[in-house]
């Protein structure tokens, strides 16, 4: 188990053999050889995040209250909600919501985002799927048929916690994502008059899952959507998973001023397969990216979302490491 960090001091965990591990000094990078299983810290001139930093906060734990504390640790200020308690964030009654923004409330942690799962669905009579990518529903079996439902509930839910994103996805990705393009348009399109009305966002997620799954799909749609109320949940892992070079290629693609969301995690691949690691140390530009976020005067959150499954298969840890990480980049 990881100690609380000096406030001064990172981590960046190392995991598998084989691969070279960075290390963010000053402001510079460094190889560190092999990874062998330890821990490397570094020393930071100023460890507050020019970004500020959330999570999504079943990554650490499917209970809020074993969740908060970590967060708080690390000096994350607001929470991104998508499965809470073991059931997905649009399925808990009344009294589990109030538990939730109670508990939330005391720690004085903001709600940035409802992660729904608006639109990770099949859109019928759409090609066929791409059985590529596994099909993550996170406590969620919603249909096409369910999506009008969800979308009432999904709204009343971020009003209830003081959230303005919904996040929202694009259909199950098919083997001609093109031929689905006029059904997503107006499918977001509907969305986005929807959360105009209700002074909301609907966030779109890149997700390589689903038909938008790279940012030249995402800059394409959006081109076609000029409303404000749709914007970006912008995924450089999920990009790197659908075969483009999230930075600085993607994220060159999509327009700077309609991102109003971050997800932060790594990975590598190897064919189809994303291997999941420690923020900071596989494939994804992170200490670039962020730098371009903040030259390009992006001021949402930036918010884990770990899928590594950590030390021994310890998902509290493995977000606690990201998440000591995501601040020490953030804070570069």
């Amino acid at each position: 188990m990881l100690g609380n960090p000096h406030p001064s001091v990172g981590l960046i965990f190392c995991g598998e053999a084989g691969l070279l591990e960075t290390v963010y000094a000053l402001g510079e990078t460094r190889d560190v050889g092999p990874r062998t299983a330890k821990e490397h810290t570094y020393k930071m001139p100023n460890f507050e995040p020019r970004i500020a930093i959330a999570a999504v906060t079943d990554e650490f734990s499917p209970d809020l209250e074993t969740a908060i504390p970590v967060m708080k640790e690390i000096g994350m200020s607001a929470a991104e909600l998508r499965v809470v308690y073991g059931k997905n964030i649009l399925d808990l009654t009344e009294d589990e919501l109030k538990r939730a923004k109670d508990a939330l409330d005391r720690a004085g942690l903001s709600v940035v985002s409802i992660a729904s799962p608006l639109l990770k669905c099949v859109l019928p009579n759409a090609p066929e799927l791409d059985s590529r990518f596994q099909h993550d529903v996170f406590a969620s079996k919603h249909t096409f048929e369910d999506q009008p439902r969800l979308t009432e509930h999904a709204f009343r839910v971020a009003k209830f916690f003081g959230s303005r994103i919904v996040r929202v996805f694009s259909y199950w990705r098919t083997k001609s994502p093109e031929l689905c393009h006029e059904q997503i348009v107006e499918a977001l399109g509907q969305l986005a008059k929807l959360a105009e009305k209700e002074d909301l966002i609907i966030g779109l997620e890149n997700e390589h899952a689903c038909n938008i799954g790279t940012a030249a799909e995402t800059a394409r749609v959006l081109d076609f959507i000029p409303n404000p109320h749709l914007m970006i949940v912008w995924d450089p892992a999920n990009a790197l998973v659908g075969d483009e070079d999230p930075y600085p290629g993607g994220y060159s693609a999509l327009p700077k001023n309609r991102i109003a969301h971050v997800h932060a995690k790594d990975c590598h691949m190897e064919g189809h397969t994303p291997v999941w690691g420690p923020l900071g140390t596989r494939r994804v530009r992170w200490k670039e990216q962020i730098q371009a976020l903040v030259d390009d005067g992006y001021k949402g959150h930036i918010s884990l979302e770990t899928h590594w499954a950590g030390p021994d298969g310890n998902k509290l840890e493995a977000s606690r490491i990201c998440g000591w990480n995501l601040r020490g980049l953030a804070a570069l």
